[in-house]
């Protein structure tokens, strides 16, 4: 690792190693230069960042807490830890960079914030930051996904959004992604595209990485302050990977810790029944910028499954791919059954359900505890359940 990996990565034109940059059209250039250099220029100022500050304590109510699972921690082995971003206003971490995309996109003038959503907590997130600046909401979300995830479909509409269905191909995140760039295309003058993860052409994966740092920094001290020291794991979901970068970041230059990042082997590493992007996937490009990519033999985006709509996505971001590269984070993956019965375990031993993406994480750590008994997990908890509790216990019922 550089000795300032946050100056180092990423470079001028927005790659991680050979990852990342800006595909996109010639028109599309000056915009995402303007932006590249407003968020420079407002990153940097004590303004910016008090009131970023203020809206994070007084409005979302940080800083979550790191909670210690003493059940799960007796039973699987190990010492369970959750950093409790179901706790964070809306209920994940999505409004950790969304209050941060809309408080740039009120420095750049724009009038409407647009966005794509798979689990609906990105589209809830922006929502919430567009009623709270005043602006105008628009949020794409495939058919399949807005069955799924009903309740925060009308969590979005009660915020003021528009919600536009994406009814091509599968219907899911992909697709809403294709959708909400090309709206954005239609108008970027007036209108902002606030991706949801670290993905896209630069400077999105930057941005979203930098304001979802806020859960490293915190996670870090917490877990410091309550056990003395760091700890020796260190494990999140991984779609896009937003959350992954939030809390991975603070533990980057510590070889001690060990970082993994979880993705969806679904129901079979067959193509289509799976978003292992990390574990199956290869370099490619897709929306804007380069990562790993679960591709077909055209080179196309392969169709992809998850139990958890937040995680169906082919790609990867690019930082996350020069980390799998580099060695730095170990990634593996979970099954639909494996992320179920987690999302029953958290809830039934600790008294907390969790979203389908996070249940990914907590599962793994199970598998983790179970052979490192003597050593500490620190899992990101990305998400609360309560939009998946329809969905899961009409499929999979109720367990005995």
């Amino acid at each position: 690792m550089p000795k300032n990996y946050f100056k180092a990565y990423p470079s001028d034109e927005g790659l991680f190693n050979e990852y990342g940059g800006a595909f996109i059209p010639p028109h599309l250039e000056t915009e995402m230069k303007k932006i590249n250099d407003a968020y420079f220029a407002i990153s940097k100022s004590h303004k910016f960042i008090s009131e970023l500050r203020s809206i994070r304590k007084h409005y979302q109510g940080r800083p979550t807490p790191v909670y210690h699972c003493n059940r799960l921690s007796n039973k699987y082995g190990g010492q369970i830890y959750l950093k409790r971003e179901d706790l964070n206003h809306t209920g994940a971490h999505k409004l950790n960079h969304c209050m941060g995309e809309a408080l740039l996109a009120k420095h750049l003038g724009k009038k409407k914030l647009i966005a794509e959503t798979g689990a609906g907590q990105h589209g809830v997130a922006l929502a919430t930051a567009a009623a709270y600046f005043g602006l105008e909401c628009e949020i794409h979300m495939g058919e399949v996904d807005m069955e799924k995830e009903h309740p925060n479909v009308q969590r979005m509409r009660i915020l003021g959004a528009t919600i536009v269905p994406v009814t091509h191909g599968l219907k899911t995140l992909k697709e809403a992604v294709d959708s909400a760039f090309e709206a954005y295309l239609k108008d970027p003058i007036t209108t902002i595209y606030c991706i949801g993860s670290v993905v896209g052409p630069h400077p999105f994966p930057m941005m979203v990485r930098d304001f979802q740092r806020v859960v490293g920094v915190e996670a870090r001290e917490q877990f410091f302050e309550m056990t003395g020291e760091l700890p020796d794991n260190v494990v999140a979901c991984v779609g896009g990977g937003s959350n992954a970068m939030g809390i991975f970041s603070a533990f980057l230059e510590e070889d001690e810790c060990k970082l993994y990042g979880v993705e969806p082997a679904g129901k079979s590493f067959k193509t289509g029944e799976h978003a292992a992007t990390m574990t199956l996937g290869s370099p490619g490009i897709i929306h804007g910028f380069k990562c790993y990519l679960l591709q077909d033999k055209e080179g196309n985006p392969a169709p992809v499954h998850s139990v958890a709509s937040g995680l169906d996505y082919p790609g990867v971001g690019p930082e996350h791919s020069m980390l799998k590269d580099l060695k730095k984070v170990t990634y593996d993956s979970i099954t639909d059954q494996e992320c179920i019965d987690a999302f029953y375990e958290l809830s039934r031993l600790e008294g907390i359900i969790p979203a389908l993406e996070s249940a990914h994480a907590v599962a793994f750590a199970f598998k983790l505890a179970k052979e490192n008994p003597k050593q500490s997990i620190l899992v990101n908890l990305s998400g609360r359940g309560d939009k998946d509790l329809d969905y899961v216990v009409d499929t999979f019922g109720l367990p005995d």
